[in-house]
């Protein structure tokens, strides 16, 4: 009898393990999933990080505005998830990824957090392979940004864009360039170590690379269209646009791979918010100025 009941011991164990990983596999479902998971839940998870004017920090901002409308349209709470440039993509995806250039690398499992990202995230081809992209919410473009003071001259423009970039990064030649890894602005996407720049990898948050700028512990800072408007306004006559880094860009909010139904019904909200107004309504109260910047990208919405 001693040995029979040995015998089951093993497989009540296992009995229990198996139930486990059942309860575990269903709760991860729960936890991630597309449109019909969402509506079941009841919540909408914004996984977003502050910056500039997209996620200020105080509960508001375009982006908390535009998802906070998406989630009404979708009959669920609203909830806000804060995350880090670190950690964005995984808190949506579970997948711990590592970006080098416009490649990407997927390293191991981490948890789910939310269900989409938006806080003004660029679209970049290696995003573009861990995630899915809802139609351009924002324009964008990386430009060299000077302390308003410096002898370095704003490039006059030339029509083209491939020569007005050349001829920006060939301002940057031995002088300290800020830049900031693991975001849209890594050196490593522009290509800035073949300018001669000196490259300081800034340790602080986006938002502070403007101010440090100003506060002189660079000459240079590369900056997305977004954060230097915000800078301009916030610091008038403070510092100054040299020129272009990149060719235009636009932003995005991203969702998981696997959830494409849920990207769609946000594509479909945008559509009719552009239609009816709302959404112009909330670019102008977060950037009064970017149609002025970019005229073609707001007159075709």
């Amino acid at each position: 009898m001693r040995q029979a009941a040995e015998s089951r011991k093993p497989r009540g164990t296992a009995v229990f393990l198996a139930v486990m990983a059942v309860l575990t596999l269903l709760q991860a479902s729960a936890w991630c999933g597309d449109l019909a998971e969402v509506r079941k839940s009841g919540v909408l998870r914004h996984v977003g990080i502050p910056y500039a004017n997209f996620v200020t920090g105080a509960g508001d901002g375009m982006d908390v505005a535009l998802i906070q409308m998406f989630a009404r349209r979708l009959g669920v709470r609203y909830e806000y998830v804060k995350s880090d440039w670190g950690t964005v993509v995984q808190d949506v995806t579970g997948k711990r990824t590592q970006a080098a250039g416009n490649e990407v690398s997927i390293l191991g499992d981490a948890p789910v957090k939310g269900d989409l990202i938006a806080n003004g995230f660029t679209v970049l081809p290696w995003r573009q392979k861990a995630l899915l992209f809802s139609s351009p919410t924002f324009p964008s473009q990386i430009w060299l940004v000077a302390r308003s003071n410096s002898k370095v001259q704003p490039i006059k423009p030339s029509g083209d864009m491939d020569t007005d970039i050349a001829r920006t990064k060939a301002l940057m030649k031995k002088r300290n360039v800020m830049a900031l890894q693991k975001t849209c602005l890594d050196p490593s996407l522009y290509n800035l170590d073949a300018t001669g720049a000196k490259v300081i990898c800034f340790t602080g948050k986006l938002n502070e690379l403007a101010p440090a700028v100003i506060g002189g512990k660079a000459e240079m800072t590369i900056l997305d269209v977004p954060d230097a408007l915000v800078a301009l306004d916030k610091w008038p006559g403070k510092i100054k646009i040299l020129g272009p880094i990149s060719g235009k860009q636009e932003m995005a909010v991203a969702f998981p791979k696997g959830s494409p139904e849920l990207r769609d019904a946000f594509d479909e909200f945008l559509k009719q918010a552009r239609k009816d107004g709302s959404y112009q309504r909330v670019v102008k109260r977060y950037y009064p100025t970017a149609a002025a910047f970019f005229p073609e990208f707001f007159k075709s919405r």
